[in-house]
């Protein structure tokens, strides 16, 4: 178990996304994040107290998270002389990254040493079976996105809050390192070998009641020619009965592929739906998540009318303005 209340390291953070993890547990477990630390020239902020390592030991800090994630998920060189400080003033390290904390020699002496926790959620701690497609009780909602960090956690984590208030029966389906920092919980999928990826989400949402919901926490992208795949095995995996789709409308570009441009809305719905109904002909597209997050009040507003208005789907910022929208179109299935 990782011990609480943390402190969020976001160490030099080219862009606010690349926090995503730390930002990803200030929201959804405040009460555990304490501060954060920042390297010299870090562009991510969480808004939260700047602590050196002494003044969030002093404040009840048992773990530095490592809340910055960079591409291939490595341990930056830049970052291990405060992870062995933080070591000897008597934190626990955990990690999502890839790279893992305790296959650095360095970090796993000086942990050993000292009798410290390197913990890394992005290990699969079960054998998973090669998925066989048959069917399941219960029902299954995937948020599924235009692109890589649109908001299809949050997507997932705000409608498991409000079907939890109308006592719905429910179940978040963590499937990533945030996911899993914030649950305590999951599959981590991509460091699940290709073959039982699939296999991995039907036992993460095995039967159940028929009234339950399984939130499945999503993945990647469908169009993102880095991480389509475990978009893929997430929809044959978790054999969606309703599909959400995600977008965040200021992009330019796929995240990190500057020569690829976000494809539409609708081009996300007909794909996706047609990958979804190989292993479940009843699947719906039942709303729409925008992350608004760099809109103003009226260019939000504005834009989600529009968006609802031609595509025909409830569409909301579940984050800035509630997920009762989409819930409702859950409870019509």
């Amino acid at each position: 178990m990782i011990k609480t209340p943390y402190l969020l390291f976001l160490g030099d953070a080219h862009d606010q996304l690349a926090v995503k993890v730390a930002k990803g547990v200030r929201d959804w477990r405040p009460e555990y994040a304490i501060g954060q630390l920042r390297l010299p020239g870090c562009k991510g902020d969480l808004g939260l107290p700047d602590m050196t390592l002494d003044e969030a030991k002093e404040a009840g800090a048992e773990t530095m998270i490592i809340g910055v994630a960079n591409r291939g998920g490595l341990i930056s060189e830049s970052w291990k002389e405060i992870m062995l400080e933080a070591l000897d003033k008597g934190f626990d390290l955990a990690s999502g990254l890839h790279k893992l904390l305790r296959n650095d020699p360095v970090l796993a002496e000086k942990a050993g040493k000292l009798n410290r926790q390197l913990i890394d959620v992005r290990v699969p701690q079960h054998e998973y079976p090669i998925a066989t497609g048959e069917k399941r009780s219960g029902k299954r909602c995937l948020a599924v996105g235009t692109d890589c960090s649109v908001g299809k956690m949050y997507t997932a984590l705000a409608m498991e809050r409000e079907m939890k208030k109308r006592e719905m029966n429910v179940d978040f389906r963590a499937t990533g390192q945030t996911g899993i920092l914030i649950t305590g919980e999951g599959v981590p999928l991509d460091a699940v070998a290709a073959d039982f990826m699939a296999g991995s989400i039907e036992w993460l949402t095995p039967d159940n009641d028929d009234d339950h919901w399984d939130l499945i926490e999503g993945q990647g992208s469908l169009f993102h020619v880095s991480f389509s795949g475990v978009t893929l095995a997430l929809i044959h995996g978790g054999q969606p009965d309703a599909l959400v789709l995600c977008h965040e409308p200021t992009r330019e570009h796929m995240r990190g592929i500057p020569g690829y441009k976000l494809p539409s809305l609708e081009a996300l719905r007909d794909l996706s739906l047609e990958m979804a109904k190989i292993v479940n002909g009843n699947c719906k597209v039942t709303g729409i998540s925008i992350n608004t997050a760099a809109l103003s009040d009226e260019e939000a507003n504005e834009y989600l009318a529009e968006v609802e208005s031609r595509m025909g789907l409830p569409t909301v910022d579940p984050y800035r303005h509630g997920a009762g929208r989409l819930v409702d179109a859950l409870e019509e299935i």
